[in-house]
């Protein structure tokens, strides 16, 4: 029973720690990196917050528990928008398959399908044939993904994608950033919880500053 009772108090003590820890106000340089240079967000007016990933990242399939609930619960005024890290090779298939997939307006039906395919089927999703037959199965129209796919327009986006990682001087994913000033990942927060937390102090300073 002692032990019992030693075991939950050093529980109790070693949560008390999390929640003071996360409770603690932010400083840059230490849970979040303020760039040099800001970058322009994509709806002047709203606070953006943009989250950088590959389908490829255990890591960023990991989080999506995390994010994908905060996001649904953000307030009008903030903006959540996901950008492709593309860093060559397989990084910019899997990029030129979440832009096509927004460019036809089907991504939030089956993005959390094609992390799914990658992590815990097996699949590359490596060829536009391998993802057209694998998104056919989740109701996407085969022929109109391979066109869209292969399109100018989405091909842009890409190029347009790249800059914005660029600017943001990212090196890995998954990376935040909020209203393109603050940049930081679940390693400089603490963890997954901590960055919606560093994340959610960012977008009340920059409320507070407008």
């Amino acid at each position: 029973m002692r032990n019992l009772i030693v075991s939950a108090a050093l529980v109790a003590t070693s949560l008390f720690g999390l929640s003071a820890q996360a409770a603690e106000p932010i400083q840059a340089g230490k849970q979040y990196v303020e760039l040099s240079s800001p970058v322009p967000v994509s709806k002047p007016g709203k606070i953006e917050v943009v989250e950088l990933f590959w389908y490829g990242c255990p890591h960023c399939y990991q989080f999506e528990p995390y994010i994908n609930p905060w996001a649904e619960k953000l307030p009008e005024d903030v903006n959540f928008v996901r950008i492709p890290a593309m860093f060559g090779g397989v990084w910019n298939v899997h990029g030129q398959l979440f832009i096509t997939l927004e460019t036809m307006g089907v991504e939030h039906k089956v993005h959390t399908a094609v992390f799914e395919a990658i992590h815990k089927e097996g699949k590359k999703l490596a060829t536009p044939e391998e993802m057209a037959d694998f998104l056919a199965a989740q109701g996407v129209d085969k022929d109109a993904f391979l066109k869209t796919f292969n399109s100018f327009g989405v091909k842009g986006q890409m190029e347009k994608a790249k800059k914005l990682a660029m600017a943001y001087q990212i090196t890995g994913v998954p990376v935040l950033v909020v209203n393109g000033k603050y940049r930081f990942d679940i390693g400089s927060a603490g963890g997954p919880t901590q960055a919606l937390d560093v994340a959610d102090q960012l977008i009340a300073k920059e409320r507070a500053a407008n």
